[in-house]
This record gives structure tokens, sequence and C-alpha cells, in this order.
């Protein structure tokens, strides 16, 4: 019999696909079955270093099948995301095939040059997991009823066709027009994609559910497909698959201030917020910290009432450098003396220089003046470094007392190098003073170099940290709120008629 896929689809973007997705991966597994996410087609900055399909190297996939693959219980692989498209600003994304960037293009060019051997790739990585899988769970991009790419929508019409999927169909209630929205996806599906529509279900609602019976029967009636369930608002603490989740350029944003602990205990961690930034979830550990508010600042923002600073990654390191310096938040930060991170991007420009700045396509300047922080050379080349890495962390600066075995990924190009006064430290890095860099992501989800930093931030405050001796208690409870894949697990299994759709897909 052949593995069943099962799409989750949605009527918009950030509906809660990934969510939804994330959850029946963790409970299909959960009841014994061998389980494989899949996305076709992810469009995203936020990527993941894993396995490429033979095993003997590394290559990117999007979060959100990182993320679902560790939800399945499985080694995550390039077959999870066989295409993703990472932007790059000014309407050009990089294609990355099976795990490996293949070059830079504008949209139009990548249909018209690369999708079919896009397509190609996609079939042959769900065949391939389709072989070793009881169930597929595949998430669909964007909304699955975008006519105008009907003929080339690969995350959803292509995948629902060449996979033989059914489609369970997300909206979310938060947005308005629930209804509307669910009908008017069906009405614009083309009919073969329709006929495969096997549910609905209504994301992200608060209140009495019972309040919706009345639109529910008439969706129902209208369309014929039944609504599996309304999902409530909650938050499982899975990262985040995109920037949508982001403060909009030129907006402040603080998240992390809903831990119970009162302001005056707290310190605020300044980010800005890049035009091109990407792996933002770094900061994730960062803002579920007691204590800690991460702050995401616009470029023009100063650093009044920041206690603590992380340069994010970035796609276009050359052009969020320039970004930075033309808005003046480069002299904010040499002003600045409290503690200061770059991770990756981050750390490139925090540097003296960057040579072979060019080949960012940045413009025709070889060699680009870095902010200046740290005495680093940063060299571009058109190899790119993408692999997991696991070192034993010697940490310096900002990230002093930091130690022990340190897991995260390495995504990038150019190689940096001291030319100065400076500590080496991992993931190629350097410190000096109260500034430091590396190339590792993930970094503070590792407990030492969180802690390190987080604790120089409160001492650059003046302030004790909760918890620690002499440092006040918390006001609330701010103990872990459980596994992000349980707790996604439980949304779905509590809210949505699973048994329904084991049914129909023939599972046990």
């Amino acid at each position: 019999m052949t593995t069943p896929t099962l799409l989750v689809a949605g009527t918009a973007s950030h509906v809660g696909k990934s969510t939804v997705a994330a959850g029946l991966c963790r409970l299909f597994a959960d009841r014994g079955l061998s389980v494989a996410p899949f996305k076709a087609q992810n469009m995203s900055n936020n990527a993941r270093a894993v396995a490429t399909v033979d095993g003997d190297d590394f290559g990117e996939i999007g979060v959100s099948q990182y993320v679902q693959a560790r939800a399945a219980r499985v080694a995550p692989t390039t077959d999870h995301n066989p295409v993703l498209l990472k932007p790059h600003g000014d309407g050009t994304s990089q294609l990355v095939v099976h795990g490996r960037a293949v070059g830079l293009n504008a949209a139009g060019d990548y249909y018209a040059t690369h999708w079919e051997d896009a397509r190609k790739a996609a079939v042959e990585s769900h065949r391939r997991l389709a072989s070793e899988a009881d169930v597929v769970v595949a998430e669909g991009a964007g909304s699955i009823a975008e006519i105008n790419l009907h003929d080339r929508d690969l995350a959803n019409v292509e995948t629902a066709r060449f996979a033989d999927a059914d489609i369970l169909l997300a909206a979310d209630i938060e947005r308005g027009g629930v209804f509307a929205s669910l009908l008017g996806t069906l009405e614009l599906l083309p009919e073969d994609v329709r006929d495969r529509v096997v549910g609905a279900v209504i994301t992200k609602f608060r209140g009495d559910p019972s309040l919706l019976e009345p639109g529910l029967d008439e969706i129902e009636e209208r369309t014929d497909v039944p609504v599996l369930g309304v999902l409530p608002y909650d938050d499982p603490g899975l990262p985040e698959e995109d920037s949508l989740a982001l403060p909009a350029e030129g907006e402040r944003a603080t998240v992390g201030d809903d831990d119970g602990v009162a302001a005056e205990h707290a310190v605020t961690i300044g980010v800005p917020r890049l035009p091109r930034i990407s792996n933002a979830t770094d900061f994730g550990p960062l803002a579920e910290t007691p204590g800690v508010r991460v702050a995401y600042l616009p470029l023009d923002a100063t650093l009044d009432g920041v206690d603590g600073v992380v340069l994010p990654g970035s796609k276009n390191t050359v052009d969020d450098l320039l970004a930075l310096r033309d808005a003046g938040f480069g002299d904010e930060l040499a002003a600045f003396d409290g503690p200061v991170v770059g991770i990756c991007g981050g750390y490139q420009l925090l540097g003296e220089t960057i040579e072979n700045a060019d080949i960012e396509g940045s413009g025709d300047d070889e060699t680009v003046d870095g902010l200046g922080l740290l005495p680093v050379v940063t060299r571009f080349s058109r190899d790119k470094r993408v692999e997991p890495v696991s070192v034993e962390f010697d940490g310096a600066g900002p990230l002093a007392g930091a130690a022990g075995t340190v897991e995260g990924y390495e995504i990038h190009m150019g190689d940096s190098r001291i030319v100065g006064d400076a500590a080496p430290i991992s993931g190629d890095g350097a410190a000096l003073g109260r500034v430091a860099g590396t190339y590792i992501h993930d970094l503070f989800a590792n407990d030492s170099p969180r802690n390190a930093f987080v604790d120089a931030a409160y001492e650059s405050a003046g302030r004790d940290r909760p918890g620690t001796a002499g440092g006040p208690g918390a006001d609330a409870d701010v103990g872990t709120a459980g596994d992000p894949y349980d707790r996604a697990a439980a949304l779905v299994a509590d809210n949505l008629d699973v048994a329904a759709l084991c049914d129909g897909l023939g599972l046990e």
C-alpha cells in the first residue's frame, strides 16, 4: 500500500501550519508510527544544518522541518525540505536544493530556469521518505489559493498531486474573516486539489468555541468539508519559522516580559532589527530566561535602557552593515558600555573590515569597513560552510566563564581572522573587553554561554540576577513550560479530530 501523505495547507501565511504539523508528527510518533516531515519548498532565512541525502556532508533546511523532525523523533535530513529559498534582498533569493546553494536568482528567473529541477528534487525526496515511513506529514507554504501560482505552486498544489495527499486546511481566526477565508480558499482551488481536502481546522481561537457553531455548520453545508477542530490560542514554544513573528523594520517589539519578574529586577537585551536578519531563533532562549527581555530595535534607536546587545545573523552582511552605519547604530554601539555579542553575520559586522565584499552583490567595493569593535578581518568566498558543531567552549569577554560542551551549527560564507589583541574563542570567534563574536548559531540554547552573557548584562546594569545569591526572587512561577513538541501534540490532540484523519489516511 502506498504510504499516505497528509498536507497541512493554509488559507494564508502564519496561520499555524507549522504548529499543527509538528503536533501531528509527535502524535503519530507516539503511536509507534514512523513519521517523515516534508516541505517541498520553503522560503526562510531561519535555517538549520543537517545531514545531506547521502549522509556524507551537511546542508541547509528550513527551521520548521528541523523542528518537525525532532517532533517526529527522527534525524533531520535535507530530504525533509529539498528546496529552500533564502531571501537576499532586492527581489532575489539564494536557491538551496538538497541542502546545497546553487545560485542567486530573481523570482522570475527561478521559475523560468530552475523550477522544473526544483520540482524533480522535491519528487525524489518525497519518494525516498515515503519508501521508509508509515506516514508523511507535509506542510504547505503561504496560501494554497494563490491562483496566479497554481501552475507552479510546489509546496501546495504540486505536493498535493505528486504525493497523492489528503489535505487539512488551516485558517487563523485571529486575523478576522475566517469563514470567508475558508470558503474563498476552497472556491479558488483547482478541482482535483479541492477534492483532496478532507477537513479544515480553525486556529488561534480565544473564547467559547460554541459561539462558532452556527458558522461551522454553514461552512460544512456550503462546502461539504468538515471542520475537524478549533484550536485555542496557545504558543507551545516552537521556534519561529520566519521573520513574520518579528516587528517590521522601523518598529520596536519586546518579548520575554511575561515571565513574572518585575521590571526593576530584569535586564533588556537589544537586538537591531536588520533589514535582512536571519536565524532570529538564536534569541529565543534569551527571551525564555527569567528576568531577560529581548527588545528588537529599529536601526535608528538609542541604546538607552538596554543592558546588553546581540548582533544577529544576516543574509546580506554588507548591505545590513551599511544600513546600520547610515542609521547611526554604529555610533550608538561604539558608545555603549554594556556587553555585546555578534553571531555569524553579526560577528562579521563587528570586525575592522570585510574583504571580497562584492561577492554578496552589494556593489563594486571589494573592501568595506566594519564597525571596528573587534580586531578581526573577514574575507568572503563563494564557498559556504554548513555544518553542525560540538565544541569544548572557552569563553572570554562578555562570555567569560562559559565552558563545557557547546552544540550548535554554522551556516556562513567567509572566514574571519584575528589581526590584533583579542582572545580567540570557539566558533572561530574573538573577544576583546566587552565585545565578542562567534559563528556558532544556537549559542544561547546552551546553558553555559547563555548564563555567562546574562550575568554580564546584570553586572552591567548594576542589578542582582533573580535566583542568584543575594538576588531577588521572581514575582510569579517562571518554571519551564514543558517540552514544546509535547505541548504542540497536546494542543492538536485535545482540539482536533485526529481519529477522523487517521481513518482517512488508513492509519491504525
